[in-house]
């Protein structure tokens, strides 16, 4: 690709909230078929008042990057996973599944058209890219709708932790977050309205996010309200939860990837009791925007379970992952097979 110049933004102020670019795809379903899609200008989405997303929360999302590397080129991580979650959401939401072929190259179609808005290596931010789907006809009687629209925009944004990443606070809630075989394993739009109230709740009483435990149980560690958890143990095994109602991050699934065949670590993914949280060494939260975000402390109605790697930075395995894996999406590191997709 030829050289393009960037945006004249303000790189390493920029925060984590939407920038409007230059074009957004679309892609309309009707009559049992998508159309071809377009790239437009306009930012704006027209609907019917009675519309389905309007009535009945049919909608869906993802959330994934495009960033600089070392060597200049321009690159997403891993959007054919992406493209599969978004599909498995969709079946289970009764909409249409926009093609997984389709998916990928629409990201790239739109980071092309929006390539002045990626950040430059180094800078620490990122062009986040938003691909989204909800029902657009209207709908009264409760049922899916007939007519989707499949969007993408991006928004330039910085880094999720400004100067570094300092170790958060949990809590344990009162609250659930998924129902025992309901959508917590898909990304629909509709579990995070549900998960509102208690991160609003937990940022009043001074905690940074929520531990949920498995709302059948509650027993058993599941996820927060938009992250997945690992634990590092006092003989540096990766754990992982396992669980029908986490939702799969792609995150979560490359670090312990990345913890086996390039730090050498032993992993496991199974279910994890709230009672051993108290015995692990380590603990983060793992997603597309933070990457890592480590845990200090966590409040259990009262008492504290406190991780010996503190409250100051991130514990030493929790590092050599976050070192690892962001080297590798920014091209420091050599990438597995088809990990990344260059944007030519």
């Amino acid at each position: 690709m030829e050289a393009v110049m960037e945006k004249n933004i303000d790189w390493g102020n920029l925060g984590f909230g939407y920038i409007k670019t230059d074009y957004r795809y679309v892609s309309e379903y009707k009559n049992g078929s998508w159309d071809e899609g377009t790239l437009t200008t306009d930012e704006k989405v027209v609907l019917n008042e009675s519309a389905g997303v309007l009535q009945y929360a049919q909608t869906c999302f993802e959330g994934l990057k495009a960033y600089k590397t070392a060597d200049g080129k321009v690159v997403c991580f891993r959007p054919d996973l992406n493209a599969k979650r978004m599909a498995d959401t969709c079946k289970r939401l009764e909409m249409p599944v926009f093609s997984e072929e389709r998916f990928v190259d629409a990201v790239i179609k739109v980071v092309k058209k929006n390539i002045k808005y990626v950040p430059p290596y180094g800078s620490g931010a990122t062009l986040y890219i938003r691909p989204y789907m909800f029902g657009t006809n209207p709908v009264m009687g409760v049922k899916p709708a007939d007519e989707y629209q499949f969007r993408i925009f991006t928004s330039p944004v910085g880094p999720y932790f400004k100067g570094g990443a300092k170790p958060i606070t949990l809590r344990v809630p009162d609250f659930d977050r998924a129902a025992p075989h309901g959508t917590g394993h898909v990304k629909a739009g509709l579990n995070y309205a549900m998960s509102l109230h208690a991160i609003v709740d937990a940022h009043k009483q001074g905690f940074n996010e929520n531990m949920y435990l498995d709302s059948a149980t509650r027993t058993k560690v599941e996820e927060t309200g938009g992250a997945n958890i690992i634990f590092v143990t006092k003989d540096n095994k990766v754990v992982t939860p396992k669980s029908s109602t986490i939702l799969p991050s792609i995150t979560r699934r490359s670090l312990m990837y990345v913890a086996e065949h390039y730090l050498g670590l032993k992993t496991e993914e199974r279910e994890i009791l709230f009672s051993e949280v108290k015995d692990f060494n380590e603990c983060a939260l793992c997603g597309t925007a933070a990457v890592l975000s480590p845990v200090g402390k966590i409040f259990d109605h009262g008492k504290e379970i406190a991780f010996p790697s503190g409250m100051e930075k991130m514990g030493e395995v929790t590092k050599k992952l976050y070192d690892t894996l962001t080297g590798i999406q920014m091209g420091t590191i050599e990438a597995p097979e088809g990990w990344i997709k260059v944007i030519e």
